[in-house]
């Protein structure tokens, strides 16, 4: 099977996930995952019988493939050993060394690269963190003169403190004989290829769509001033959709000014405005009313009167598309407190022939302010208008 089959397959498998997730079906997510790790391993595989004779670094760069540390390379080898023993669940424990940190940076890196939403939000490798502490208002003011007790609580209301922990994150790993025959670099780009699919699958539908506290990121979409608690967990309401039916300047700029004040009414610079949609909208909605014909006679898409990153994401519904500031949006995730010990597991049934191993992340993710992000229904949204004025050529009459 060729690598673009191969993506296209994958993107299928990745939607069942998420369809699954929606359904709470945890037999049609294991399913799906099956499919997954049995697609990467090929694409793996393929590319280790392809590249065999390949030793220049900047082609296996090209196709995933890193020049390991000696820390990794390591790593890797004793990982290898001990999942090719006859009890692997004891030599997994059994094991002096863990997961380079080095690992989680480059998989972090690719989640910024492949996942354009990603690429745009505060986003955080929070290793080995408990707290961690953001800027909820984004724009603070110096202060001149005796620090009062009023001025000290101002400034100390500017933080939030993120709980790192309160999100677990188990990502499974199947690994079969033929994987670990390949050696320590090529067990590093399933390994990492695994690890990116199972955070950035969870973290995007999140990120876009989950409501409730302990089930994920908190959405951009979130209205984070009418949240019901129940203990611990906290159930948002979704925001009221804001209908628009073109991106004419007025309507952008209306768009923009409600992001323009924090929660505290504040005035703040804007930057980093981002517009997501899912890829059908795009097509057919966002794309005729960005796109328009420059003098040249060629086309020009994603043209909006204010400067904005339109962003595809699956994990946005139809009919609907987020604006905000993406700067303002935290994400942060990282290993737990074993450090990046990787597990055998049991617990779960997959593929037959695969030993399967765990390693769980912890994170946490939610909008700074509630003005941030909107949500807007394009359910109507019109293709672009071009107005073209005809200037009537005069004649001279002494010609």
């Amino acid at each position: 099977m060729t690598l673009a089959l191969l993506n296209k397959e994958r993107n299928g498998i990745l939607q069942r996930m998420i369809d699954a997730m929606h359904n709470e079906d945890s037999d049609a997510y294991i399913e799906a995952f099956n499919d997954l790790s049995d697609n990467i391993e090929k694409n793996v595989l393929d590319q280790a019988r392809e590249l065999t004779n390949v030793n220049d670094v900047q082609i296996l760069s090209s196709r995933g493939v890193r020049a390991l540390t000696s820390e990794e390379t390591k790593y890797y080898e004793k990982l290898s050993q001990a999942m090719r023993s006859a009890n692997p669940k004891q030599a997994i424990n059994d094991l002096d060394v863990v997961m380079p940190e080095t690992v989680i940076d480059s998989v972090f890196d690719d989640l910024r690269t492949n996942h354009p939403l990603l690429s745009k939000i505060h986003f955080e490798n929070t290793q080995g963190m408990i707290k961690f502490l953001v800027n909820k208002n984004g724009y603070q003011k110096a202060v001149w003169g005796a620090l009062t007790g009023e001025i000290t609580k101002e400034l100390a209301g500017g933080f939030k403190e993120i709980d790192m922990t309160s999100l677990k994150l188990s990502a499974f790993i199947p690994v079969s004989q033929a994987m670990l025959d390949l050696g320590p670099v090529w067990l590093d780009r399933y390994i990492r290829e695994i690890l990116l699919e199972a955070i950035a699958n969870g973290m995007e539908d999140g990120i876009v769509n989950n409501l409730i506290s302990d089930k994920g990121p908190i959405s951009m979409c979130a209205d984070l001033t009418k949240g019901t608690a129940n203990g611990s967990i906290v159930t948002y309401a979704a925001k009221e959709k804001i209908a628009v039916n073109d991106f004419q300047p007025l309507t952008v700029g209306q768009l923009i000014a409600k992001m323009a004040k924090d929660d505290n009414d504040k005035i703040r610079q804007i930057q980093d405005v981002i517009l997501v949609v899912n890829p059908v909208d795009y097509f057919t909605k966002v794309f005729p009313a960005t796109t328009v014909m420059g003098g040249d006679g060629t086309y020009r898409k994603d043209v909006l009167p204010y400067p904005m990153d339109v962003i595809v994401s699956v994990a946005v519904p139809e009919n609907t598309a987020i604006i905000g500031l993406g700067y303002r949006y935290f994400m942060g995730v990282g290993m737990g407190s074993k450090d990046g010990k990787v597990e055998y597991s049991d617990e779960n049934q997959f593929l037959e022939d695969n030993r399967v191993y765990k390693t769980k992340l912890y994170g946490n993710g939610m909008p700074l302010d509630n003005n941030a992000f909107h949500t807007l229904d394009i359910t109507n949204l019109k293709p672009a208008i071009v107005k073209v004025e005809t200037i009537a050529q005069v004649t001279d009459p002494a010609a």
